[in-house]
C-alpha cells in the first residue's frame, strides 16, 4: 500500500545529467513523527502530485469503511438543483484539487494521519433519473458506514444529500445538533411541488425528528427572499440563525465559543455548502449569492467545532463547470482538511 511505503527510488545522475535508472540507489527511510499503522498521504516531496489515480488527498481506496476511524465519501448527484447544474462533478474535482493538500495542519498543529484510520472509500453509486432512489441507495450506503464506527466526511453532490445522510446518522446516534454553513436556509417546504430537493433537506429533518433544534445553528445565511423574513420558519423551530450581516468585517472566533456552549457534549453534524463564500472567493457553485463569507470565516468556523462530538461533516454544492480556475474545488478541498482536523481524538503536535 503507498501510504506505507517509507523507501523511495532516487535516480543517481548520469555523467550526462539525466537520471539513469542503472544506478539508481535506494533511499534511506524518510522519517516521519507518525507511525505506520494509519494510512499516510504520499509526500509531494517524493511523489509528484500529477501521479496516480485521484483519491481525496491521495489516500488509498478501500471498498468499505470497516476497519476506518473516519471515511472520505463521494455523492455525485446534482437533480436536487433549482438553478446551475454540475454539482454531480463536485466529488471527482475535489479530489483532484485535493492533491494539493499535506499531511499535518500548520496552523493549528492537527496531525489526524497520525491519529486516525482514513481512507478514500468511495462514490454512492446513485440513480441520476430518480432522486427518491438516490435518497435510499444515500441512506443504505451511510447506515454501512455508521455500522462500522466510520465517521463520514462527504463530498457532494447538491445539498439534497444531507437528508439521507442524517437520516442514517440519526438512526444511530439519535436527534444530532446541527452547524449548518450556508447561503440559504434550505428548508422550504416544497420547491416546484416537489418535497425532496436542496432547498428542502433540514425542512424534512426536522418533520422526521432528525434534529435537536435547540442545538442548531445556521450562519452566513443571505439574499433576496420570497418574503421578509426568510427564516421565520428557522427561528421558529428554535434554530439560531446568524445572517451574513452580523459575519462582516470580524472574526466569527467568538461566536463559534458560542457555539460550542450551544452544542454541549451531544452529537454534531457539521453541514457546509460552498455558497456560504462569497462568489468572489468560491464562483463553482449553482445558486450564489454575493456578498457572502470569506474562506478565512471559514475556516474559523470548522476550527471553532473543535472539541464537538462530531459525527459526520459535508461539503456540498462545489460545481466545477461554473469553476474555470478550480479554486472552488480547491477551497473545498482544503475546508474538508480543516474537518478531518477537528473530529474527535484528532491529535494536535
Amino acid at each position: 500500500m503507498w501510504s506505507l511505503c517509507r523507501t523511495f527510488i532516487r535516480p543517481a545522475l548520469s555523467t550526462g545529467g539525466l537520471p539513469s535508472l542503472r544506478r539508481s540507489v535506494v533511499a534511506p527511510p524518510v522519517s516521519r513523527s507518525y507511525g505506520t499503522r494509519f494510512n499516510v498521504p504520499p509526500s509531494a516531496e517524493f511523489v509528484s502530485r500529477v501521479s496516480g489515480i485521484p483519491t481525496m488527498n491521495k489516500l488509498p481506496h478501500q471498498e468499505s469503511a470497516e476497519g476506518l476511524d473516519a471515511a472520505f465519501i463521494g455523492v455525485p448527484i446534482d437533480t436536487g438543483t433549482s438553478n446551475r447544474p454540475g454539482a454531480r462533478f463536485g466529488p471527482r474535482q475535489i479530489r483532484v484539487e485535493s492533491a494539493m493538500l499535506r499531511s499535518f495542519n500548520s496552523g493549528t498543529r492537527a496531525a489526524p494521519y497520525d491519529s486516525l484510520m482514513v481512507a478514500d472509500i468511495g462514490d454512492v453509486n446513485v440513480n441520476l433519473y430518480d432522486l427518491k432512489d438516490t435518497c435510499m441507495r444515500i441512506r443504505e450506503f451511510y447506515r454501512r458506514v455508521l455500522s462500522a464506527g466510520c465517521i463520514p466526511l462527504t463530498m457532494g453532490g447538491d445539498h439534497t444529500i444531507a437528508y439521507p445522510i442524517l437520516q442514517a446518522v440519526a438512526e444511530k446516534h439519535g436527534p444530532v445538533g446541527l452547524v449548518h454553513v450556508d447561503a440559504h436556509a434550505d428548508t422550504s417546504d416544497v420547491v416546484l411541488g416537489e418535497r425532496i430537493g436542496h432547498g428542502t433537506p433540514f425542512r424534512r429533518c426536522v418533520e422526521e425528528g432528525l434534529l435537536d433544534c435547540s442545538r442548531v445553528v445556521q450562519i452566513g445565511l443571505r439574499g433576496s427572499g420570497y418574503s421578509a423574513d426568510s427564516y421565520a420558519w428557522s427561528r421558529a423551530q428554535g434554530f439560531r440563525v446568524v445572517q451574513v450581516e452580523e459575519c462582516w468585517f470580524k472574526s466569527l472566533a467568538p461566536l463559534m465559543e458560542e457555539v460550542r456552549g450551544q452544542m454541549g457534549g451531544g452529537p454534531v453534524y457539521l453541514s457546509f455548502d460552498i455558497d456560504a463564500l462569497d462568489p468572489g472567493f468560491a464562483p463553482g457553485t449553482g445558486t450564489p449569492e454575493i456578498a457572502g463569507l470569506t474562506p478565512i470565516q471559514g475556516v474559523e468556523i470548522i476550527r471553532g467545532c473543535r472539541g464537538l462530538n462530531l459525527v459526520g461533516c459535508d461539503l456540498v454544492e462545489v460545481s466545477p463547470p461554473y469553476d474555470t480556475t478550480g479554486n472552488t474545488a480547491l477551497t473545498g478541498a482544503n475546508l474538508l482538511f480543516e474537518m478531518l482536523c477537528v473530529l474527535p481524538n484528532v491529535k494536535y503536535l
